[in-house]
C-alpha cells in the first residue's frame, strides 16, 4: 500500500506536486455518457501507441527544465486494462529513466471490469502499478444498462476480488449517480454493495451532461435534449449524494473531495495535485498538461483524434491542438475553485497573496458564507460545509 506523503500546510492535503498523466484512449465499447477522447477499437495498435508516448514522453522531457522526480502517475482512458503489459511496463521504465520516481511514487491505472481477468491484474501488478481504480459505475442491472456498461454487478463484484488476489490493497472503485431512471434506493444499494468490497478509495460522481455534452454529441446527452430521457430532480440528486456520503462514512470511507472519499491517509495524490495546483506532463492522446515555465504556467491541450495524435508525433511534431499560457487571474480563480472542493479548503488569504487578488474585497462574502452555515474556517482555511459543497460552484463564482 502506498503510504500518503506528509500533510501539506499550504494545501490541507497531501498531494502530488509533479505527476504525469498517461491517457490511453482504446476502449471496448464506447459508453453513452462519456465525452472523454476514446475510442472503440476492435483491435488496438498497441506496439504503434506505445512507441508514440515514449516518442512524445522524450520529445517533452527534452525541453523540461530540472524538476524533481515524478510523485505521482495516473493512466487514464479509455480502458488502459487493455494496454498490454509488457508494452505498459516498457513505457514505465522509460518514465523513470528519463523522469525519476520518487520513493514513494503513486503509479495508478483506470481498469474496466469487462477487461480484468486474474492474470491481466498480476501483469499489472509486476509492471509498476500499485493503485487500481475500476470502474464499477453500479451493481444495478437498470442503471448498467442506460450507461452502456457490459458488465453485470457479478463481473464488477470478481474483478475486486481478482485485484485484490493480485495484491492490489489500494483499491478504488467508481460509481455514478443520478442517471435517468436511478432511485435513491439502487443508489443506497450501491453503496452498501461497494463497502461490502472493502475498497481503500470510492469515487461517486453525480451524472452531469451540459451544452460541452452535446456538442460533442455525447448519445445520452442527445436522448435527454429529445426528451427521451429525464435525470432525477436535483433535490433527489442532493438526497443520494448524502446517502452515498453517511453509507461510505459508517464504513470508515470519509469524504475529502466533492466526489472522492478515502480510508485515512489513502486519497489519490494524483488527483490531490489538479485540485491544489501542482503542475504535470500529460502523453497520450485528448491528454492536457499543466506546466511551470519560469514565473508563467503553461497549459496545453494534446489532438483528440487517434490517427492526427498518431501521425503528428510520428512526423516528430508536437501533438497538440491548442495551447495557453495561462493568465494570473485565470489561475487564482482555478485555485479557488478547486481549493473548495477539498473537505479541507483553501488558504484563501494566501492565495490571494500568491496571485495578487485582493482578500478585503472577499472578506464580507466569506463572513456571509460562514454566517449561512455554507462554510467555515479551519486552521485558517476556508472550508465548505457540506451543504455548501452541493452548492460549490455557485460558492466559488461569488469569490472569483
Amino acid at each position: 500500500m502506498t503510504p500518503a506523503a506528509p500533510v501539506d500546510v499550504r494545501t490541507g492535503l497531501s498531494a502530488a506536486r509533479f505527476g504525469l498523466y498517461v491517457h490511453f484512449p482504446f476502449c471496448l465499447s464506447k459508453c453513452p455518457y462519456c465525452d472523454f477522447a476514446s475510442v472503440a477499437a476492435p483491435e488496438v495498435p498497441q506496439e504503434r501507441y506505445t512507441r508514440a508516448l515514449v516518442a512524445e514522453l522524450e520529445a517533452r522531457v527534452a525541453r523540461l527544465s530540472e524538476r524533481p522526480a515524478l510523485d505521482s502517475v495516473f493512466i487514464g482512458g479509455g480502458t488502459p486494462s487493455l494496454w498490454r503489459a509488457d508494452l505498459l511496463a516498457h513505457f514505465l521504465e522509460t518514465v523513470a529513466a528519463r523522469l525519476g520516481l520518487g520513493r514513494d511514487i503513486e503509479v495508478t491505472l483506470e481498469a474496466n471490469p469487462g477487461a480484468a481477468d486474474a492474470a491481466r491484474f498480476a501483469d499489472l501488478k509486476a509492471a509498476g502499478i500499485n493503485r487500481l481504480s475500476i470502474g464499477v459505475q453500479s451493481f444495478s442491472p437498470q442503471t448498467l444498462k442506460t450507461l452502456g456498461r457490459a458488465h453485470d454487478g457479478d463481473e464488477a463484484r470478481r474483478a475486486v476480488d481478482r485485484a485484490h488476489a493480485a495484491g492490489f490493497d489500494n483499491l478504488s472503485l467508481d460509481f455514478i449517480y443520478g442517471a435517468p431512471g436511478q432511485t435513491l434506493a439502487l443508489v443506497e444499494a450501491d453503496a452498501q454493495a461497494a463497502v461490502a468490497l472493502g475498497p481503500t478509495h470510492l469515487s461517486a460522481y453525480a451524472l452531469t451532461l451540459d451544452a460541452a455534452s452535446l456538442a460533442e454529441e455525447v448519445p445520452l446527452a442527445r436522448a435527454l435534449g429529445r426528451g427521451e430521457l429525464a435525470l432525477p430532480p436535483d433535490e433527489v440528486v442532493v438526497d443520494m449524494q448524502r446517502a452515498v456520503a453517511q453509507t461510505y462514512a459508517a464504513a470508515g470511507l470519509e469524504r475529502y473531495e466533492v466526489s472522492n472519499y478515502a480510508r485515512a491517509g489513502l486519497h489519490s495524490r494524483h488527483n490531490a495535485l489538479y485540485w491544489t495546483g501542482g503542475e504535470y506532463l500529460a502523453v497520450g492522446v485528448g491528454a492536457t498538461g499543466t506546466l511551470a515555465e519560469g514565473p508563467t504556467r503553461r497549459r496545453y491541450a494534446n489532438l483528440r483524434g487517434v490517427g492526427a495524435y498518431l501521425s503528428a508525433v510520428e512526423a516528430g511534431a508536437a501533438p497538440e491542438a491548442s495551447h495557453e499560457v495561462l493568465t494570473e487571474l485565470e489561475r487564482f480563480e482555478e485555485r479557488v475553485a478547486m481549493g473548495l472542493r477539498l473537505v479541507s479548503g483553501v488558504d484563501l488569504e494566501s492565495v490571494c497573496r500568491d496571485f495578487g487578488q485582493a482578500y478585503d474585497s472577499r472578506r464580507r462574502v466569506v463572513e456571509q458564507l460562514v454566517g449561512s452555515g455554507l462554510a467555515h474556517r479551519r486552521e485558517g482555511r476556508l472550508a465548505l460545509t457540506d451543504a455548501g459543497l452541493d452548492v460549490h460552484s455557485a460558492i466559488a463564482a461569488r469569490l472569483m
